[in-house]
Parts: C-alpha cells; sequence; structure tokens
C-alpha cells in the first residue's frame, strides 16, 4: 500500500502514485501499422485539403489530424504534393459507385449516371480545384496529367461494365458502337460536376 505524505493538515499520495492513477484511467489508444495508418493518414490529408485548400495544407496539420508524427508522413511520401494525390486517389477508389443492372441500358444509364453525380460532384470539384490552385504548378505534372490523377484509370468505353450487360443481353454491340458516343454521357456527367457552383 502507497505510503501517505503529510503536507499541513492534508494527506496526499505521492506523485507516482497520483500519475500512475491518472495514466490507469486514460482509455488504451491502439498503435495503428500499415494500411490502417495509411488510410488514416489520407483521410486526414482529404479532409485538410477540403477545410483549408492546397495552398494552406502543411504536413504538421495533417499528421496532427491523423494522430500520428510529421516525420511518419514523410517515411511514405516526399512532400505534401504527392501526399495530395495519393488523398485524391484514396478518395475516390473508397466511394465506388455500384454498376445498376436494372434489365436494360437506358435504366441502366440513367441509375448510373444518376449516382455518380450525386456522390462525386464533391470530388470532382475539389479534385480538379488543388489540380489548378497549385498541384499543378508544384509537381510539375501537365493539366492532361493531373486529370488522370484525379480521375483515376478509366476503362475503355466497350469495356464498362454497364454496356458489357448490354451486349450480353443482346441490346448493343459495344464494339460497333464510336467509343466517344459510348463515353459521351460520363463525360457530361464529370464536366458537370466539375462546374457546378460550390453551396
Amino acid at each position: 500500500m502507497a505510503r501517505q505524505t503529510t503536507y499541513g493538515c492534508i494527506e496526499r499520495e505521492p506523485f507516482y502514485v497520483r500519475w500512475a492513477t491518472i495514466e490507469a484511467s486514460k482509455p488504451a489508444q491502439r498503435r495503428r501499422y500499415g494500411a490502417q495508418l495509411e488510410s488514416a493518414i489520407l483521410g486526414a490529408g482529404w479532409d485538410e485539403r477540403v477545410e483549408a485548400g492546397y495552398a494552406r495544407l502543411a504536413m504538421g496539420s495533417v499528421a496532427a489530424r491523423a494522430r500520428t508524427s510529421e516525420p511518419m508522413l514523410y517515411r511514405r511520401w516526399a512532400n505534401k504534393d504527392h501526399l495530395v494525390l495519393a488523398a485524391l486517389d484514396h478518395c475516390r477508389t473508397g466511394h465506388l459507385v455500384e454498376v445498376p443492372d436494372t434489365g436494360n441500358l437506358r435504366d441502366d444509364l440513367l441509375a448510373q449516371l444518376v449516382a455518380l453525380s450525386e456522390s462525386r460532384a464533391g470530388f470532382f470539384t475539389i479534385g480538379m480545384d488543388a489540380a489548378f490552385s497549385g498541384l499543378l504548378v508544384d509537381t510539375g505534372l501537365s493539366p492532361a496529367q493531373i486529370r488522370e490523377q484525379v480521375m483515376g484509370d478509366q476503362l475503355p468505353p466497350h469495356r464498362r461494365t454497364v454496356h458489357q450487360h448490354a451486349s450480353a443481353r443482346g441490346e448493343i454491340a459495344p464494339e460497333r458502337v464510336p467509343s466517344t458516343v459510348l463515353a459521351m454521357p460520363f463525360d457530361l456527367v464529370r464536366h458537370a460536376a466539375r462546374n457546378r457552383p460550390p453551396r
């Protein structure tokens, strides 16, 4: 049992006993590793980009939001440009839109385009804003390269799942339709999303 130390008329426990009691009362925090830690950092990077903007985003602020150390970020990304690009990719791949299968191409396209518009509008706006508010200059990438990074790898139009479903039902032969025609609905949705005024 800890020995009590008397100060005047007040009995107090030694400091090390009080410190141990405080530490024991704190909730245990699990140390994060690998993909879990990287996901937390990239999520924090996206949130910082949304709230602070590209110009004011700093590695230190991302580290603080992710509850990790700044050197930990630099072990994975050389600078904030690489971190922002990775955060954009992380957000895009983490919010994939399910491809509908309603039974006909028209309804499939309408459902998918509406879902894309609703779920990706903010992403496209913020992603393209990042490209033209400093990321383009700092990375030395061309506008086309930044666009590819933001949009991610795109399947050739005739290989899109929605068109493959229609092909299996005998509605269309995708390989016989010009790629520009197949891609046009999706290009229009992305264009509208990028140019949608902020709410």
